[in-house]
């Protein structure tokens, strides 16, 4: 478990890391959807 003091350093990573999933996942999909306009 993180300790009291390592707290507020685990929000701001998990704060990130959600952040460049969403970012990430947007840019899959725009991916995607660009190989299957080439495609057809």
């Amino acid at each position: 478990m993180a300790g009291n003091g390592d707290m507020k350093a685990h929000v701001a990573t998990y704060s990130s890391v959600t952040g460049m999933m969403k970012w990430g996942s947007i840019g899959c999909a725009l991916v995607v959807a660009l190989v299957i306009w080439l495609i057809s």
